[in-house]
């Protein structure tokens, strides 16, 4: 070998020629980088999948929902009750409005109590909510029935005394059919059950409480002023920032200022803010993954130093340079590196695909993410290879000779 020329092909070469010495070592040397590469390429791809999916899922439901809230005491602690008896169909003639409806939680007299018979353990219904509900409110949750049905707008006009609940405190009050027309009590007043919801898509602590028309609740407790009335409205696509600004001024043209709109918040906030954690948690897995791969190609190459010695020192004998040995076991462990980037980055790549067909979503990975993989293990071994390349450099050749 010329002591002055070592080429882009020779380098390759005995790059090659040292990693197909020991093959196996080589392998192993790579899993490190592998799966560093491979972590980075998935989270980042992942991330990106999910991200679309959030947006998808946001316009779907988020985007679709605006509440109204009643503030009228906080504007003139004498005002009455803000919403207006017809306000489900004062919102509902909206454009793009679905459904929309009012709530508020019922307060109990003191000592009051759900229960499934009139006797017996009162504890099980101490911590039961009861919240009030026009037809439309009910609708503008999108519940999904197990068993039964909601209470439509006859039973709500007719102040019929049912009652819609949750599967799970279904359960709890120990009611497995309708069939029977089975009764909880709240109180010592009866309400017959007609509808267990096993899902709803919005306000979800309506699983946790029974749910009663309101206007049954205003006969039976009343309706307070200060309640906290609520109203929830379902939209079209695209309908929820219009209808937030045109429902106070339908409902209360004489007083808009007594109701509150909580619009649907930013997309972009909202992904930022659900995954911003778990993309800092995640590449700090990827981080570590590439440290351990780096520290395993530096001790594999610092191994290959020691076991080498006789070749460094006949290299040396031959004519080889410092910068030449050097070069070459930078090679070795940059190709390793490079390598284990490749296969990290088709794993990684293969990894969003499988998620992303078996949750039906559809992959998302970012050109900038695949370009980057490679030259990133590329690195990682280059980094760890700059130790044992130099101390291969200085192995003086009299002495590697007589080893």
């Amino acid at each position: 070998m010329p002591s002055s020329v070592f080429g882009a092909r020779d380098i390759l070469a005995e790059s090659v020629a040292g990693m197909l010495q020991r093959p196996a070592r080589s392998a192993l040397t790579t899993l490190g980088t592998v799966l560093g590469v491979g972590t980075f390429v998935a989270i980042l791809g992942l991330t990106a999948t999910t991200s679309s999916q959030i947006d998808s899922r946001f316009n779907l439901l988020s985007a679709t929902e605006v509440t109204v809230e009643d503030v009228a005491r906080e504007q003139d602690q004498f005002a009455d009750a803000a919403f207006p008896d017809d306000a489900d169909a004062t919102i509902e003639g909206l454009n793009g409005v679905e459904h929309a409806g009012v709530f508020w939680s019922v307060r109990l007299p003191p000592g009051s109590t759900v229960k499934s018979s009139p006797v017996g353990d009162a504890a099980v219904g101490e911590k039961i909510d009861v919240v009030a509900a026009s037809p439309g409110a009910l609708r503008a949750a999108v519940p999904t029935l197990a068993q039964g049905r909601l209470f439509d707008t006859y039973l709500s006009e007719t102040s019929q005394p049912v009652a819609v609940i949750g599967s799970g405190m279904a359960s709890r009050l120990g009611i497995t059919t309708l069939q029977t027309q089975p009764a909880i009590f709240i109180g010592d007043t009866p309400f017959t059950v007609i509808g267990i919801v096993s899902d709803v898509r919005r306000k979800a602590d309506l699983l946790l409480s029974v749910v009663v028309p309101g206007t049954t609740a205003e006969k039976v407790w009343g309706h307070p002023a200060d309640a906290g009335t609520k109203m929830l409205i379902s939209t079209e696509a695209g309908a929820a920032r219009q209808v937030s600004e045109l429902a106070p001024t339908a409902l209360r043209p004489d007083h808009p200022e007594y109701l509150k709109v909580i619009p649907p918040p930013d997309p972009k906030a909202l992904r930022t803010s659900v995954t911003s954690d778990l993309n800092q948690l995640f590449l700090l897995l990827a981080a570590i993954c590439l440290v351990i791969g780096a520290v395993g190609i530096a001790n594999t190459t610092l191994v290959a130093v020691l076991e080498r010695t006789g070749e460094i020192g006949l290299r040396r004998a031959l004519g080889a340079r410092g910068r030449h040995i050097t070069v070459q076991f930078l090679a070795e462990s940059g190709t390793l590196g490079a390598l284990g980037g490749l296969v990290g980055t088709s794993l990684g790549t293969i990894t969003v695909v499988i998620v992303a067909v078996v949750r039906e979503w559809t992959p998302v990975i970012h050109t900038a993410t695949v370009a980057a993989a490679p030259v990133i293990g590329l690195v990682t071994g280059l980094v760890a290879g700059l130790y044992p390349a130099w101390r291969a450099s200085r192995v003086p050749p009299a002495e590697a000779l007589r080893r």
